[in-house]
């Protein structure tokens, strides 16, 4: 079996988290169907500079459906390569419309959709601001895109139940596969921290400079923060830009574009995921669970996980419900390795436990 796997770009530096997302689709089907039997086409190259020229197609292309770099020269180039694999792995959504051509140009193959979001809704929180116009140029194009891949492909996957019931409530179409956020475990150890949680604790939070992020950390720091006594810690690309807002305070240490996490989470007392809009899953979320973390998230930042909140850490939707989460493990001596997380990562969200499911959606 021969995989020809479409993905959005090829990173330059830290991968975001839609990005390590890809990464372990790419690595798992590697797995499966052997890497020389695997070729990706990406559609942008961060190691390239695009021209003026390119951005311009992009604005021009997109009211029929091409985003993120697409054009029809590029799809055409796709369609006739793809007559060499088996399988076609759309690895995004709102590359629906590859779907669209390839059966349209009688492709005998299997076209496989990934949705790592409901695109409309994670395109709704990233473009936020109703007077936008981009919002009302991108929206269209990626609910197309998202109803393209319902209609054309062979197989879909999405991550969750959620996301499962919001696809068919769109498109009438139900997700042929539901396989989770995961990771390759890097976080295998004979033994784990022992220690407990510092009674001032250090507190981090984790992801990019993203509009539903952004709002997240304002609000925590506003009505949260002051009412506990930690050290706070944003980690994030281009979180730098945090520095420049004026609600954001003198004592939080702030990182941008860190290329190892490792010592990040095993520095950490608590992670907190203060997120209340998105679609999907939380690849932060993902990450915590594998290093043995307590998280203390709100229901979007757990949505999508099969986990007992108050064992992994805690389910919190107001401000109250944060502080006296943080206050909790502050006054107890609460390990900062958390063998319930780890657990659950192991069991459920490494990238060994996806194999069977990704080869049911690429296998005939």
């Amino acid at each position: 079996m021969k995989i020809l796997i479409i993905r959005y770009k090829k990173v330059r530096g830290v991968p975001e988290g839609g990005e390590k997302a890809s990464e372990l689709n790419h690595t798992v089907l590697e797995g499966i169907a052997g890497e020389k039997n695997v070729d990706t086409y990406y559609i942008y190259d961060e190691n390239r500079r695009r021209t003026l020229w390119e951005y311009a197609q992009g604005f021009m292309y997109m009211p029929l459906g091409y985003y993120l770099g697409l054009t029809p020269r590029r799809v055409r180039n796709i369609v006739k390569q793809a007559q060499n694999y088996d399988v076609v792995f759309v690895d995004r959504s709102v590359f629906g419309i590859i779907a669209k051509k390839l059966k349209e140009n009688g492709y005998k193959g299997r076209v496989v959709c990934f949705f790592h979001n409901v695109e409309v809704i994670y395109f709704g929180a990233k473009y936020c601001q109703w007077f936008n116009p981009i919002r009302w140029i991108v929206l269209p194009c990626v609910n197309r895109n998202d109803r393209w891949c319902c209609r054309y492909a062979d197989r879909t996957i999405a991550l969750s139940q959620r996301d499962d019931d919001e696809l068919f409530r769109r498109y009438g179409r139900h997700a042929d596969q539901l396989i989770p956020i995961a990771f390759v475990d890097t976080y295998r150890h004979d033994t784990y921290p022992a220690d407990s949680i510092a009674k001032r604790p250090l507190c981090v939070f984790l992801g990019a400079y993203f509009p539903a992020n952004v709002e997240g950390i304002e609000w925590f720091v506003k009505n949260v923060l002051p009412r506990v006594d930690i050290r706070m810690l944003v980690v994030g690309k281009g979180m730098d830009r945090l520095k420049e807002a004026d609600w954001m305070r003198g004592d939080i240490e702030v990182l941008s574009d860190v290329p190892d996490l490792a010592p990040v989470f095993e520095e950490a007392d608590l992670m907190v995921l203060p997120i209340f809009k998105g679609s999907g899953m939380k690849v932060k979320t993902c990450e915590s669970l594998m290093y043995g973390k307590n998280i203390i998230g709100t229901p979007e930042a757990w949505s999508g996980y099969d986990v007992d909140y108050a064992k992994a850490g805690a389910c919190c939707l107001t401000a109250d419900e944060f502080v006296e989460a943080i206050n909790g493990f502050c006054t107890t001596s609460y390990p900062r390795f958390n063998a319930y997380s780890r657990q659950m990562f192991v069991e459920n969200y490494s990238a060994d436990r996806m194999v069977d499911k990704f080869r049911a959606a690429v296998e005939a």
